[in-house]
This record gives C-alpha cells, structure tokens and sequence, in this order.
C-alpha cells in the first residue's frame, strides 16, 4: 500500500512540473488574474522538484513513509514562499521568524534534494559556497567574506530575486522548460525515431556506420533536448549496442555517444535552448548568435566524424548491410512532417520576433496535432504520463541544480566573492597575460561546472566570470561564447564526466577509459575557444577575408586531429608522440591567423603544406592497398 501511495505522488508531482511550466509560459494565470510574479512560479516548480526528488532517488530501495513526509515537507515550505512572496516584500527588513524557519527547512531539503538527484559532488560544492556565505566573515585575507547576519541570508536565499528564485530558475522554467518538453513530444510523438531511421538510412552502410549513426542522429535530437544526458539516454540505448554489435570496444562506443550527445548542445538552431540565454544576456538578435555558433559547431562535428571513421578503419569494422537498413528516402517521404515544427520554431522565433519559450510552445503543440493526424487517434494514456512523466523525470535534475546554482550566484554577490574572483583573473591577465587568464578561465569553468546541465552552468559562470574577461578587451560575444564551451567541455572532464559515466552504464564500459577516449574526441572543442578569442572570425565576426582564412586553417586543423585515432593504433610510445604531434601541428594550423594575422598570405602556409601531405599519404595508403589487392 505505501508502494503505490509513493508512486502515484511521485507521479502527481513528477506530472505538475511540466504542466504548471506550460501554464505560466503560456500565460494562463493571467487570463484568472492570479497577479503572480515570475519568483512565485519558479518556486512552486522548485518545490514540486524537491518532493519528487525525495520520492524518486529514496533512502531505501523503495521509497515510503519518511520519504512522503519529506516530499509533503519540502514541497510545502516552497509553496509557502510562493503563496507569501508578495505580502513578504514589504516586511522584508523585519525578517519575522514565519520567514526565516521555513527558510531553514526548504533550503536544507532542497540541498538534500540536490544530493540526490545531482550527485554528492555538485551538492558538495553548493554547501562549501553555502557555508561561506554564514562563515566567510572568519576567513583571512582576499577570501574574507563579507557576511549579513544569518536571518538575512535565509530570507535573501529563500526569497530574493538574487537568490534561490531568481534567474537561474527563472531561466529553466521559462524557456529551457519549454525545450525539455520539445524534446520529450519528439520522443514521444515518434520524431525521435523518424531521425534515427533517417540516420540509419543515410549513414548505417558506411564504414563504422552505427558511430556515424549516432554522431547525426545525436547532434540533430541534442540541439533541441537541451539535456546531454537526455540526449544519450534517448538516442545512446540504440545507438551504443549497434556500435557494440559491429566490433566497436565499448570504451569507444560510450565515448562516441556521449560526445555527439554533448555536441547537440552546441549545434544550431535551438543549441539546448542557451542560444537564447546568450542572446539575453549580450542583447542581440538570437539569429547572431546561432550564426556565431555554426561554424565552431561543423568543425566540432567534422574532426568528431573523422576520428569516428579512424577507428572503424583501425579496428576494420564495416557498415551495415543495405537491405538491414531503412530507406532514407522512403523516411523522409513518411516522417518530413516532423520537420515542420522546427522550421516553424525557426521562424517564429526570427522571422515574428517572439519569445524563445513561447515559441517552444508553439512547436510542441504543432508537433502534437501531427502525431495526431499521423496516428489517426488522440494520444492514449500511456503516451500522456510518457510526456508529463516523463518531462517531469528530465526536470527533476535540472530544477534541483538550477536551485543550488541560484545559492552559488546569490552568495558570491552577497559576499562579494565573485567580485574578488572576477578581479584576481583581471589582475592574472595584466602580469601574466591574457593567455594564461584563458587557462585559470577554462580550468574554473570545468570545476563549477561538473555535472550541471548547460543553462544553469553558463548562467552561473557568466555572472561570474565574463566581465573579467570582457576588462581585458575580448569581445563580449567570445567572452560568453568561450564561457558556454568550457562550462559544457564539463560533461566530459574527468573525474565527474557525467556524459561519459551515463554512456559507459549503458555500454558496460569503464567510465575513467571512456573518459580519456572521448577526451581525445572532444580535442577540437578544446582548442577552439582560445582561437576565436584571439581571432573571433571564427565566430564569423570579421571580414569577408578574415573568415575565408580562418575557415581554411581550422577545417585543415581539424581533419589533422581527425587523423589521431589512426596513429594511437599504432600503440606504445609511438602511438603517444604521433599523438601529441598532430595535436601541435593541429594547434599550430589552425593558429595560423593569429601567428601570422589574420589576413595574412603566410597564415595558409601550414595549412597548405598540411594538406599536401594529407593528400599525398592517402594517395600513397590507395597506391599500396591497390598493389596488395593486385
């Protein structure tokens, strides 16, 4: 009885997420004149996260009564903050105990919620900045924290606009919610799998087809689901025992599929839904800042497709037979309907100007009504709790770490924390350079950002770190965009590596040698961001010429890298200097613009005399391999 009394409250509160998401962006409490403000909606959706949190990651195996009493508590005292909030900002300086006590309890079920949803170490880090916020008054020197007295900080975390409900939240709830929900109508709507038979069809006969299965299908779905785990466990549990099936080692396998998930975060249009934040922050047309991400993005994908084909000649792994495959254009003839709510997305968001949320909204009703008109029926209810339930599952995680980011934020302003940290990289940069500011950027980055999910890591990174980069005289464009790259680069990066941990589950692989191996897929992702910060042509911010030669030397640099799977083959020593030798000519190419200038004849040199090279050792590798079968 305890059983089913969990579950269906885990479904009910699993269910309101989505369904409240829907109804605040779509307006709806307007039209009954409830007068909300955006801090009373995100906490009704944080306190539904923490109960559902509670309820589905239990202390036991099965989650029952203690846990159901949590759930109840900690969705309780958000929903009071919810229902109070207005009346509360105007006894906000006498700070009464009806808001401080519950301030207690929903912060520490919401840490706890974090825990078990998130994982130890992004709860770890949000209790250490936490613990600063009432502590760090007793700190010595530049980490001296300026701290408020303890009944200030609860209500300013528990009620302000800068704390806990604020614009991280805000974010997810209104416009990254809408994307989660896109995603989900896709999976469940059938377009998930119209875009993997379409892969299949286009790709699966190739060599290693299946890995280029799932670097198209991974990076088309990824853009959108705005979730690199959502990406792998909707397109990897396919994708990955194909790969498996064909000779490729799991380790590859896993690292394959979670970089390619990882890369539809960076892929136009949707990008995960951070375009539009990006677009927000810097206030430009979100048309400019997709266009800023494409060429980085092909680039990302080419080096990725090379290397996925270095393996599958290294290992002699053949594609699939035809006549097992579906026929892409028989594919598309049946499913191009599922493309019509991504080009209306499009179009509704640049060509009618409207709200990134909305128009997700938008595309997923349109999505819905073909899946009716394609199934001839209404969605049975399986494939409504798949939708709300599952939107709600995708959440979860994500409204959890959007909380403890809301912490992070709110106490490095209040502390003047993230002052100190944005003048120290400041003060790095005018001793050092700006090169090094970039390495101690990149490496904080990846530390703040393991395991959160790509909106919430930028936002907290941006607010901390881009006006120190911005001092320096780096384009606000590349500041932010050299942000958003490190802080998804996270994912990836050994120890926490959460796309490469989900990934080696579903293959059976060890998580630290998946790790490495998609640490090598991911090389050009590395790379780039130094390079357009020293030449944001690669942003398709400069001239005409500028971007023809910075096109050139990085599409040349890039199928260098793609060349490393084919010598690690070679094993040993040798296999690691082959390695680290087109890593450096690779670097070496594709800087050519910065070493040289940017329009600058001697910039193509490398890239020319690398390419001569390439061009004569595949005419030699064709020249042997015809005498062998000769």
């Amino acid at each position: 009885m305890t059983d089913k009394i969990c579950n269906l409250a885990l479904c009910i509160f699993l269910a309101l997420m989505p369904f409240w998401g829907i109804m605040w962006i779509l307006s709806v409490p307007d039209y009954f004149q409830l007068g909300l403000v955006s801090e009373q909606s995100v906490t009704i959706v944080l306190g539904l996260g923490v109960a559902a949190a509670f309820l589905k990651y239990p202390y036991g195996e099965k989650a029952g009564y203690l846990d159901l009493l949590l759930a109840v508590v900690g969705c309780g005292v958000w929903m009071w903050a919810s229902f109070n909030l207005q009346d509360w900002y105007l006894e906000a300086a006498e700070r009464p105990p009806k808001m401080w006590v519950p301030a207690i309890v929903a912060i520490l079920t919401m840490m706890e919620g974090i825990r078990k949803a998130a994982g130890g170490v992004i709860a770890g880090i949000v209790w250490v900045i936490l613990l600063y916020g009432f502590l760090g008054n007793h700190l010595p020197g530049v980490i001296e924290a300026e701290v408020f007295p303890p009944t200030k900080t609860l209500v300013y975390l528990y009620t302000d606009v800068n704390g806990i409900p604020g614009l991280v939240l805000r974010i997810i709830v209104e416009l990254v919610l809408a994307f989660i929900i896109f995603g989900k109508m896709m999976d469940v709507s059938g377009a998930m799998k119209f875009v993997n038979d379409l892969s299949l069809g286009l790709m699966g006969h190739r060599r290693g087809g299946p890995a280029k299965v799932a670097v198209v299908a991974s990076s088309a779905f990824g853009s959108i689901s705005g979730s690199t785990v959502a990406n792998i466990m909707s397109t990897g549990v396919v994708t990955i025992p194909m790969m498996k099936e064909t000779g490729f080692q799991p380790k590859y396998a896993a690292a394959i599929e979670a970089v390619a998930s990882n890369g539809g975060q960076i892929a136009p249009p949707v990008m995960g839904a951070t375009a539009f934040i990006i677009a927000e922050f810097l206030e430009l047309p979100y048309g400019e800042v997709a266009l800023a991400a494409l060429l980085p993005a092909i680039i990302y994908f080419l080096v990725l497709f090379l290397q996925v084909d270095g393996v599958a000649v290294r290992f002699g792994i053949k594609g699939l037979p035809k006549d097992q495959l579906p026929n892409a254009w028989k594919v598309l003839v049946s499913g191009w309907i599922y493309l019509v709510p991504l080009a209306v997305l499009i179009y509704v968001l640049i060509g009618l100007g409207y709200r990134a949320g909305l128009a997700g909204m938008y595309a997923c009703a349109l999505l819905l009504v073909f899946m009716i008109v394609r199934n001839r029926r209404l969605p049975n209810w399986s494939e409504w709790k798949g939708f709300f339930v599952g939107g709600g599952e995708n959440l979860v995680p994500l409204v959890m770490i959007g909380g403890g980011a809301g912490v992070i934020i709110g106490l490095m302003n209040s502390t003047g924390l993230g002052f100190q940290l944005s003048l120290a990289l400041t003060e790095i940069a005018q001793a050092y350079g700006i090169l090094a500011m970039l390495f101690l950027t990149a490496f904080i980055c990846i530390l703040l950002g393991m395991g959160m999910p790509t909106a919430a890591v930028y936002v907290v990174l941006v607010s901390i770190i881009a006006p120190a980069l911005v001092e320096m005289k780096i384009p606000p464009l590349a500041a932010h965009m050299f942000i958003f790259y490190y802080g998804l680069l996270s994912m990836l990066t050994p120890p926490v590596a959460v796309a490469s941990m989900v990934a080696a589950q579903i293959a059976g692989s060890d998580m630290w040698r998946t790790g490495l191996v998609g640490l090598q897929l991911a090389a050009a992702a590395f790379l780039m961001p130094f390079l357009w910060v020293f030449n944001p042509a690669l942003l398709l911010q400069g001239t005409t010429l500028e971007i023809v030669y910075v096109v050139i030397t990085t599409v040349i640099a890039g199928i260098v890298i793609g060349q490393m799977t084919k010598v690690v083959g070679s094993g040993g020593m040798m296999g690691s200097f082959g390695v680290v030798g087109l890593l450096v000519a690779a670097i070496f190419i594709g800087g050519g613009t910065v070493w040289f200038g940017t329009t600058h004849p001697a910039a193509l040199i490398p890239a020319a005399a690398a390419l001569i090279i390439l061009v004569t050792m595949r005419i030699l590798r064709q020249r042997k391999l015809a005498a062998e079968i000769g």
